[in-house]
């Protein structure tokens, strides 16, 4: 389905966070703590300019907006969905290990799948459906 203006930029940026989840399972496939040392340190790094911008713009618009909408429970796990991804790099941060960045890898991916099948569906459905 083609994305709402509203919406493109967004799923642009889900491009930079499926690039992080290969590396992250790549690093992983290695077998070596410096291959996911070095993977956590390129999350951790870009994280700020990137991922969180991306949840923050989400948090500042597009939930809000859906949740007036009556999405409340697409909305709460969205966010639930952000505290843990920032706990994870938070943690990362702190303890570049194996089974940490796969938690992130993984959630990561699921919530940009969740996002675009689910999440920015529903949003052209209620906000931007131009009858």
């Amino acid at each position: 389905m083609k994305r709402h203006p509203a919406l493109q930029q967004l799923s642009r940026e889900h491009h930079t966070a499926l690039k992080l989840c290969r590396q992250a399972r790549l690093a992983i496939a290695q077998a070596t703590q410096n291959e996911i040392a070095a993977c956590a340190e390129t999350i951790c790094r870009l994280f700020p300019h990137e991922l969180n911008p991306h949840f923050l713009a989400e948090e500042g618009d597009l939930l809000p907006a859906l949740s007036a909408a009556g999405e409340s429970r697409l909305v709460n796990r969205t966010l639930a969905e952000h505290v843990e991804l920032r706990r994870l790099v938070k943690l990362l941060g702190q303890t570049a290990d194996r089974p940490t960045l796969q938690a992130f890898a993984t959630l990561l991916e699921e919530h940009v799948r969740f996002e675009e099948r689910i999440l920015f569906e529903m949003a052209q459905q209620r906000l931007f459906d131009e009858k």
